[in-house]
C-alpha cells in the first residue's frame, strides 16, 4: 500500500528528449531484504511514477558488493543500468588484491539516498551502561572484553577496529557470520558489546533484550534521540556514518545524470520516504556530485588506513 501510494503521489511527467525510453535497471549489491535494499525499493518506486516508466530492482549479491558493481561497471554508459553504491562499499578497495573497477572513477555518482550510523549495544542486565564504562573497563582489564560484529571488513566490523584504535584499548573483536548470530552471542554474553545498524537489533531492542549505549554517527539518531554519540562519550573525533546512493557508469551523459538527480532528490523528500527512514534511523537525502565524489574518495582513505591498521590481510575475490 504504501509503495502505491508513493506513486501515485509521485510528480507529472519529467521526461527530457526521450529518456527513459524503457525499463532502467537498478543494480543493489546485496540480496534482497535488508534495510538498503528497501530504502532502494521506494526511491525506485517513486522515480516510476516521475518519470512513467519503470525502474526496477535487480539484486546482484556477492564478494561484498563486488559482483554487483561490476555489472553496473560493464553495463553501457546509457543511463539504463543505475547502481547502489554506499558506504560499505568503499573498503573493497583496501580489501581485495584486485577489483574490476575503481569505484573513485569508473562510476558518476548521481545522488546519496540515506545516511546511518550504527548502534553499540549490550544485553540489559550488562554492568556496561556507557561507553565511558566500556573503555574504563578495558583499560583496567586489558584483552579481556570481547566486542562483536560482523564479517571481517564490513562496516560494522571496521567500525570496531576504528574504536579501539581511537579509544587506545586492548579488546578482542570476534566477527560472526551472521547477525542473528550476533545477536545471540550478545544474548548469551559471548561478547561485551555489538557494533550493528539498528534494524539488525531492533526487536531484541524493543523486547528490552538490549540497550543502546550509544551511536556512532556525528549527530543522534533521530529515533533514539535518548542515546548519546561515541562522540558525547568521550571519543571526540570518532564517526562512522555509512550512507547509500545511486551512480552510473562513468561516460554516462551529464543531462541524464542531472535529470536522474533531480528526480531522486524530489523522491528523498516524498513524506513517505522521509517518514520510513526516520523510523529506521537514517537521515534521507540527496548531494551534489562533487560533494559524492569527495565521500567517496574520503571513505576510500578513512578505511584504507583503518585497515592497515588493523592488519587485515588483502584477499582474492
Amino acid at each position: 500500500m504504501m509503495l502505491a501510494a508513493i506513486v501515485a503521489a509521485a510528480p507529472s511527467d519529467t521526461r527530457a528528449d526521450g529518456y527513459p525510453s524503457r525499463p532502467v535497471r537498478i543494480i543493489v549489491p546485496y540480496g534482497p531484504g535488508g534495510i538498503a535494499d528497501v530504502t532502494m525499493r521506494l526511491v525506485a518506486q517513486n522515480l516510476s511514477g516521475q518519470f512513467h516508466q519503470q525502474f526496477f530492482i535487480e539484486n546482484r549479491p556477492g564478494a561484498g558488493g563486488v559482483v554487483g558493481l561490476q555489472a553496473a561497471h560493464e553495463a553501457p554508459a546509457d543511463g539504463y543500468t543505475l547502481v547502489m553504491i554506499g558506504g560499505g562499499l568503499t573498503s573493497a578497495k583496501a580489501l581485495f588484491k584486485s577489483l574490476p573497477y575503481d569505484i573513485e572513477t569508473d562510476f558518476t555518482p548521481i545522488s546519496t539516498t540515506a545516511f546511518y550510523g550504527l548502534v553499540i549495544a549490550a544485553k540489559s542486565s550488562s554492568s556496561y551502561k556507557t561507553i565511558k564504562d566500556v573503555i574504563a573497563a578495558a583499560k583496567a582489564r586489558p584483552g579481556t572484553l570481547n566486542v562483536g560484529t560482523i564479517n571481517p571488513g564490513s562496516s560494522q566490523n571496521l567500525a570496531a577496529e576504528l574504536f579501539r584504535s581511537m579509544a587506545g584499548i586492548d579488546i578482542t573483536i570476534i566477527p560472526y557470520k551472521t547477525t542473528p548470530e550476533l545477536a545471540n552471542a550478545v544474548l548469551r554474553g559471548d561478547v561485551d558489546i555489538a557494533f550493528e545498524y539498528f534494524a539488525g537489533f531492533q526487536s531484541t531492542i524493543a523486547n528490552g533484550q538490549m540497550t543502546v549505549l550509544a551511536t556512532t554517527g556525528r549527530e543522534r539518531a533521530s529515533n533514539l534521540p535518548d542515546v548519546p554519540t561515541v562522540q558525547e562519550s568521550g571519543l571526540s573525533d570518532y564517526d562512522v556514518t555509512s550512507w547509500n546512493g545511486l551512480a552510473a557508469a562513468a561516460g554516462t551523459p551529464d543531462a541524464i545524470v542531472a535529470q536522474l538527480r533531480d528526480a531522486v532528490i524530489a523522491a528523498l523528500k516524498s513524506p513517505e520516504v522521509q517518514q520510513f527512514s526516520r523510523n529506521a534511523g537514517m537521515d534521507a537525502h540527496g548531494m551534489s556530485l562533487d560533494d559524492m565524489r569527495h565521500l567517496i574518495s574520503a571513505d576510500v582513505a578513512k578505511w584504507s588506513q583503518v585497515i592497515g591498521r588493523a592488519g587485515i590481510q588483502k584477499t582474492d575475490r
